[in-house]
Parts: structure tokens; sequence; C-alpha cells
């Protein structure tokens, strides 16, 4: 599906870009809305919120389970037809868990509804990469991801205030007529194409023989954890820690999502450039700044400071995805799929790991130190990735 090397703003790859990260901010908003109007859905079903928070739960297990199952059994179809069903998928999840009945359906439509998740953003990276060509596939699949940085910044506080204003369901529907619109979005925008020759479910499942796989999504499962053992506990730790007011936290959070944008946008461009040095300095950069932001988070205005950079951590995640498609060989589809399950076992290991630390009596601020660690763990897999290439490790490993 190759059109050209640099799109112009109204090229066909530009405006199939456009189209995809329209489903990457419906995405990103109704994954971390939730998240935001939990105490909402919590009194609508006379719930406690740790109980309301299966919805959560499940969400992140729909991802982890749907990414390697629908990239197999998708992988007679072509990519365009799969996003849609993908997208299809995910629209009407929302728009029925806008609709549910009682708690527990609707725990079981959240999973339902994110099984589409991870397999989406990796065929639509493909697809994106696909029409970039070899020298700008990095900053394509950067220009879909957008989509998911944009909707921290805007999409998700609105929905949560639609959810807390109008309530939950409102919010989930709003987040289905977003599907819906990407649905229409792909079939105008994103050109025709033929499964790939040969797939097969099969093929597919070769990514799991290849060492390299594993290895770069151990990279991403614990490299990319650091931000979420900061993140999951960043109010508390700015209310408790850097004395900020609590109503001044969404504006933090916004920095945090500009930080995104940030590093989404500049991380690809380098990685167009050098693939591999970039992923090691965008993982050494992480480890800086998780362990600056154990003292800066104790001032006002360095804490905000260094929320934005910890946000450009981001750029890990396009660059990761561009060295699984390498890596993947034939088997494309499952390897960039099982790029967003290892991102949501890095959101569940820092979230973990950050909260014990925390039990044990060291502190809000000792998210940092955790985060740092992880950082570290995924520094040492990749430097481990790197002596197999360099040794020329196959993928059985011999």
């Amino acid at each position: 599906m190759h059109i050209a090397a640099k799109p112009s703003l109204f090229s066909a790859a530009t405006i199939a870009e456009f189209a995809l990260a329209i489903g990457a901010f419906a995405i990103g908003t109704g994954e971390f809305a939730a998240m935001g109007f939990l105490p909402d859905v919590a009194n609508g079903w006379q719930v406690t919120v740790p109980e309301a928070g299966r919805i959560i739960s499940a969400y992140a297990l729909g991802v982890v389970v749907g990414a390697p199952l629908i990239a197999v059994v998708g992988a007679r179809l072509s990519r365009r037809v799969l996003l849609l069903i993908l997208m299809g998928v995910f629209a009407l999840g929302n728009l029925a868990s806008a609709m549910s009945p009682s708690f527990p359906s609707l725990v079981i439509l959240r999973f339902v509804t994110a099984l589409p998740h991870g397999a989406y953003f990796g065929v639509a990276a493909l697809v994106a990469a696909g029409m970039a060509g070899p020298d700008g596939r990095a900053r394509a699949i950067g220009r879909v991801m957008l989509g998911l940085t944009v909707a921290t910044l805007a999409g998700t506080p609105l929905a949560t205030w639609a959810g807390q204003m109008l309530g939950w369901r409102v919010a989930f529907a709003v987040v289905g007529v977003l599907g819906l619109t990407t649905v229409a979005l792909v079939a105008v925008c994103v050109p025709r194409d033929r499964p790939q020759p040969g797939a097969s479910p099969l093929r597919e499942l070769g990514a799991l023989r290849e060492v390299q796989v594993w290895l770069t999504l151990a990279i991403g499962a614990t490299g990319f954890g650091g931000m979420f053992a900061v993140f999951s506990y960043i109010t508390p730790t700015l209310v408790n820690v850097s004395h900020i007011p609590e109503s001044a936290v969404p504006f933090v959070l916004s920095v945090f999502g500009a930080g995104m944008i940030a590093g989404n946008i500049f991380g690809p461009k380098l990685a167009d450039r050098a693939l591999l040095p970039t992923i090691a300095g965008l993982l050494a950069w992480n480890v800086l700044v998780l362990v600056l932001f154990t003292v800066a988070v104790r001032q006002p205005v360095t804490a905000v400071a260094v929320v934005f950079l910890i946000g450009t951590g981001f750029a890990v995640v396009p660059t990761l995805q561009t060295r699984l498609m390498d890596v993947g060989k034939d088997a494309q589809t499952l390897a960039a799929a099982l790029n967003h399950s290892a991102f949501n076992i890095a959101n569940a290991l820092g979230a973990w790991l950050g909260g014990v630390s925390i039990a044990a009596g060291y502190g809000w601020a000792s998210t940092g130190w955790v985060g740092a660690l992880l950082g570290l763990v995924g520094s040492a897999v990749f430097v481990v990735s790197l002596l197999l290439d360099r040794k020329g490790i196959n993928a059985s490993g011999s």
C-alpha cells in the first residue's frame, strides 16, 4: 500500500492517516475517560469504587487477550477490512456499554469493547507505514498515534466532564459515535487493499518464534512501566508532595498530555534517521527524567515541568512499534498488535510496583525511583537484544 515517501498536506496518505488517528483518538478517549467518571459508575450501580474498578481491569484484560487473538484470526483479511471490523466492534461495544442493563453486563461489555484495541493500533500502524515508505515509517506511525496523545489532552477531559455532568452512559455513547465516525472515515479514506500474500494464522503465529519479538515486547513492558508507576499516583503526589491544589491537577494533567504530544512528534523523526540509537536514547531519557521527578516534584513549578518531561517519554511507543515491524518479519500484524498488549502489562506492572513502594512507607515521590528501576530493566533488555542482533541469533535462538 505504498503511495508516497513524503505525503503532502492533502495526499491520500495524509488523509488516511487522519482517519486512522481519529480511531486512535476514540480508543484513547474511551480507555482513559472511564477512570475519570469511575465514582459515577459506582454510584449508578450502588457498588464501591474498587468494585467499579472492575470495568477498568476488564478493559485492560481485553486489550491483552484481543491483540494476539484478532491478529491471528484476521490474518487472511485485507488490512482495510480488518480495520473496519475492529472499529465497528469498538463502536458497538461502547454503545452497548451505554445501554447495559446491569453492572456484571457492563464489565463483560468493557472486556468485549477492548478486544479490538491492540489489533487496531497494530494494523493502523502497518497501513500508515506502508503508505509512507521506508524513510518515513516512524513518523507515519507517530501521526496515527497523535490521536491517542491528543485524547489525553482534550478527549479524555471532555468525556470525563460529560460522564460527571450528563452521566457515564452519555460518555460511553459519545465514544461509540466517535467509533462509528472512524468506520465511515476509514471506509472512505483508506485505500482498498488485498490480503497479504501467503497470509495465514499459522504464519502470524510464527512471530512468537522470533526471539527479537519477545525481547522488544519485554522492553515495552518494563521500560515504559516507569511512566505508569508515576502517573497512576500523580494526583495524590501533586497534592501531598508538591502542595498543588487539587483543583489545579487537571491543568497539570493537560501539561502531561502536551508532553506526550511533543514526544510523539519528535521521537519518530529521530527514529526514521536512526531507529536503534533513538530507542536507546529514549530509554535513557526516561530513566533520567524519572530520577529527576523524585526531587523536582517537591516544588510546584518544577513539578509541573517534570510532569511535561515524563510525558515526552511516550515517544518510545511509535519507535518500538517500528522495531516490531522489523523483527516480526512475515508476521507483522501479530507483532505490531502485541505492542499494545505489552504497554498494558507496563501499565499494570508500573501501577502495582508504585503502590507497593508507597504502601511500604517510602512516600509518594518514591514512584520515581520505581519507574527509574523499571527503565533500567528495559534498557538492559535492549542491550541483550542488540548483542543478539550482532551475533546473528535467528528466530529459534540458535
